[in-house]
């Protein structure tokens, strides 16, 4: 009986180490997603309250860097080179710090994101962007430190972070106008080769209509003459279709062009084609 109610023990003790208790945090992490134009931007963030506290010239000083939010680092993330109150930055994802002041906040964007809080050296040379922007006042307090993407435009919007009664919001552009512009051109330029060769290579591989996957493999390689790769899936749907006298003239074309350009697997793959096709080599 001694024996039995040590091992319960023991196994209780055991799970209860193990065991990790549910709760919620003081400040929850947030995500919000949202799109500008044809650019994607992402915030990631913690939402501390206010909890009865002076936030901004007490909580959170004037004048010294403040990590924006709590725990990890605040982020935001760009899909397309912006611009940022008229100074550029690249895509990719940055370290939101600011530095609040009475009238006006500092915002910098920081390429080291890895930081729990504000870094323990702060290197200008990771700065990708600063920006001054003045303080506006909130009629009503928010409770919950918030960011969010607003005011948003066809080709612009507004980071905006919010605390307390204070207000801040960073604008910043995206290249709408030129990624559409861009897509305007391609669509009325026609199909490029790699759209062709794509079309073909299903057409191939789903047993459709194979005078039509010619046709397009055609016009990929005269729109790519160097491309071995598409001379190869031209000489596979010759041979699929019968046409072997074809299809050895196109593998030879591969096999020259990919000796060229030093690619020893299609190199391969062609002369083993030709060696298939009574091609002595």
């Amino acid at each position: 009986m001694k024996y039995t109610l040590l091992l319960f023990m023991s196994l209780f003790v055991a799970t209860s180490v193990n065991a990790q208790i549910d709760a919620p945090q003081p400040s929850p992490s947030a995500m919000a997603k949202q799109t500008v134009g044809l650019t994607e931007v992402t915030l990631e963030y913690s939402r501390p309250a206010m909890r009865d506290r002076d936030i901004f010239g007490d909580l959170v000083p004037f004048d010294k860097m403040w990590r924006t939010g709590a725990n990890g680092n605040s982020t935001i993330t760009f899909s397309d080179d912006v611009m940022v109150a008229g100074k550029e930055l690249k895509k990719g994802t940055y370290a939101v710090f600011t530095k609040p002041g009475k009238s006006q906040w500092d915002v910098y964007f920081y390429t080291d994101y890895s930081n729990w809080g504000t870094p323990r050296e702060w290197d200008d040379a990771k700065v990708a962007a600063m920006v001054t922007v003045p303080v506006n006042k909130l009629k009503n307090a928010q409770e919950s430190f918030t960011m969010a993407i607003n005011e948003i435009t066809m080709d612009s919007a507004h980071l905006q972070m919010m605390w307390d009664k204070t207000m801040v919001a960073v604008p910043f552009t995206v290249p709408t106008k030129m990624k559409t512009q861009a897509s305007i051109d391609k669509v009325m330029a026609g199909p490029a080769a790699n759209d062709y060769y794509q079309a073909a290579s299903f057409y191939m591989d789903a047993d459709g209509d194979m005078k039509k996957a010619h046709d397009w493999i055609t016009k990929a390689t005269e729109m790519r003459p160097e491309a071995f790769w598409m001379f190869r899936k031209k000489s596979l749907i010759e041979a699929k279709m019968g046409n072997t006298k074809a299809a050895i003239a196109t593998a030879k074309q591969s096999l020259a062009l990919a000796e060229k350009a030093g690619n020893a697997d299609y190199v391969k793959m062609n002369m083993d084609s030709l060696k298939e096709w009574g091609v002595k080599m």
